[in-house]
């Protein structure tokens, strides 16, 4: 039987963080309406507004809101209606969010998916979520020629990121690629996106049927708990709710700010936090189809954001830049660290980069997932404590439990993260099994989402994140938390950074391996000798590292996030 077949009488849930938020602030209700009817929302408010800034052309709402309606005519007069699904598979681009909106007036749904998908990723997203359409950018033709015909796809949609470009620009841009990738052949299953809006202009009007808050309006997409890809169903409401909870703890956001959107789409941070939200507050979102990290300080000039979010790699590329002498960030008001874990050395020094360039900002750190829509915990402002990730946003509840028993443990001790909120998603997208180990009644009669996370919450309700589950370390029967190894290892002052992996010992089951970056000018084995005995005055004998290994720089995944299952394959020498 389905979890949400089961009715319990549910009890009172703790919430330590309460007094941070107002009684209203807690209460709020999620109004019956979808993510379209938000943006239209705003455009009736804000109609001369920016919505979109991208490469250096802006968008106002009554522009924005006469592309989606004019794509949602187009999507219509093609035969896509409430329930289907179509592909969206674009790098950040004003394309990407018009067919979300339209597909969403016309109660379907969006898979969001990785632009830079292989072949066989392609396939598998179109068959298992039986997509209709596919929007795509137009270089990837040759990964989905082989195989397109033989699947459920109806038509397909060739985006350049040119299209929204001004004449000049769109015209040196289509020169610069015309030898760069394989034209598609003139066939009635392709079209490209200005000849599908050039059809949809003149395409007819349509009667739209009333959607609301629990119309399934996303597909993202997660490896859960169990590593393996999963689509992630998400309704209006969840997109709605988080919106107004980064409104309530985003305090100092006003219509006319701004938003950098350098986390792309398909990830629920970057599609939630840094382009509805925005859209949903009568800001605007400045969208980078293609972050170059070197050239991050000069994209902060050109742009002016006063909001952005992104992994540590991120900022720490921004602390390194270069490329502007003079450069004043006092426009900023908001800078939030998410998906990773971010090194307190790493916080102080980006801190300290902001205070050189002219900003009060300070780096502040928040946490989600894809199943409860990206964000769960935020500090901003001076609601934060070093090294957590904040407290739930309003109307989110958090608890940690005993993995083993469900049970909550004690303030200050490690467990896993569970979370409870109106945004959870719905399920896993035709995955009743995998839903129901994620999604669990407990005693209190409440759906918690299992999270696979660690970490604790102190007595004021403020989470600190410690690492995935599975990234925990079982040594001779001890566990062992890779994150506190880390943490211990990052405060020696030789160490600018630190990974540790667990890998196979023949009698203790598993031991840790640290991977350490060091602060330029130190080098030799002196340092790792010193790092060595720095862990055993700091560590029980069973966390010390069996082996310590340096390197100029950790591997990253193309989220910029550290990626650990590399380093757990990483068997080479020490790089000097």
């Amino acid at each position: 039987m389905s979890i949400f077949s089961i009715f319990y009488k549910k009890k009172k849930l703790a919430a330590p963080w309460a007094k941070y938020y107002t009684e209203q602030d807690l209460k709020y209700k999620i109004p019956d309406i979808t993510i379209f009817d938000q943006v239209k929302a705003s455009k009736e408010k804000y109609p001369h507004n920016v919505a979109i800034s991208y490469m250096g052309r802006k968008f106002d709402y009554t522009y924005l809101l006469k592309k989606i309606d004019d794509c949602a005519k187009g999507f219509n007069a093609y035969g896509i209606t409430k329930g289907d699904i179509v592909t969206i598979m674009l790098p950040n681009v004003p394309e990407a969010l018009i067919s979300l909106y339209a597909l969403n007036k016309l109660g379907a749904i969006a898979n969001m998916t990785h632009p830079l998908s292989a072949e066989e990723e392609i396939k598998e997203t179109i068959l298992s979520t039986q997509s209709k359409y596919l929007v795509i950018y137009d270089a990837q033709y040759d990964k989905i020629k082989s195989f397109v015909k033989s699947t459920c796809i109806q038509k397909v949609i060739f985006v350049s990121p040119g299209d929204s470009l001004g004449l000049i620009k769109r015209s040196l841009y289509n020169f610069s690629q015309l030898k760069k990738f394989e034209h598609h052949p003139k066939d009635e299953l392709y079209i490209n996106w200005r000849k599908f809006m050039r059809f949809a202009k003149f395409s007819p009007e349509f009667e739209r049927h009333k959607y609301g808050r629990n119309t399934p309006a996303v597909i993202l997409h997660s490896g859960g708990t169990s590593g393996t890809p999963k689509n992630v169903v998400i309704q209006n409401r969840a997109f709605i709710f988080a919106a107004k909870g980064e409104e309530i703890d985003l305090i100092r956001l006003t219509p006319g700010d701004s938003a950098l959107a350098i986390m792309p789409n398909f990830h629920g941070f970057g599609l939630s936090v840094l382009m509805h939200t925005p859209l949903a507050l009568g800001c605007s979102t400045i969208l980078v189809p293609k972050f170059d990290a070197k050239k991050f300080d000069t994209l902060f000039k050109k742009t002016r954001p006063t909001c952005v979010l992104g992994v540590p790699t991120l900022f720490e590329a921004l602390s390194n830049s270069t490329n502007e002498k003079h450069l004043d960030l006092s426009f900023l008001k908001y800078v939030i660290s998410g998906g990773d874990l971010l090194p307190i050395q790493l916080e102080n020094k980006i801190n300290k980069y902001f205070e050189d360039h002219n900003s009060d900002a300070r780096i502040t750190q928040g946490y989600g997932l894809s199943e409860a829509l990206a964000c769960v915990t935020m500090a901003h402002d001076h609601v934060n404590k070093p090294g957590s990730v904040g407290i739930p946003l309003a109307g989110n509840y958090v608890k940690i439990i005993d993995p083993a028993t469900r049970k909550t443990v004690k303030y200050g001790d490690t467990g896993e993260i569970v979370v409870h909120s109106k945004a959870l998603m719905m399920g896993y997208l035709n995955n009743e099994s995998e839903t129901n180990d994620a999604l669990q009644v407990h005693d209190d009669g409440h759906v918690w989402l299992h999270t696979g996370d660690l970490g604790y919450m102190d007595e004021d309700g403020f989470i600190f994140y410690k690492g995935r589950i599975k990234r925990m370390i079982i040594t001779s029967g001890y566990n062992v938390y890779p994150s506190h190894i880390e943490e211990v290892i990052e405060s020696h002052p030789a160490v600018f950074q630190c990974s540790v992996v667990g890998v196979p010992h023949p009698y203790k089951q598993e031991v840790p391996k640290a991977f350490v970056v060091l602060k330029e000018g130190y080098k030799g084995l002196f340092i790792k000798n010193e790092i060595k005995m720095y862990c055993k005055k700091h560590l029980a004998k069973y966390m010390v590292p069996n082996e310590i290994v340096i390197r100029k720089r950790l591997p990253k995944t193309k989220l910029g996030k550290v990626d650990f299952n590399k380093l757990k394959e990483d068997t080479g020498a020490d790089e000097e």
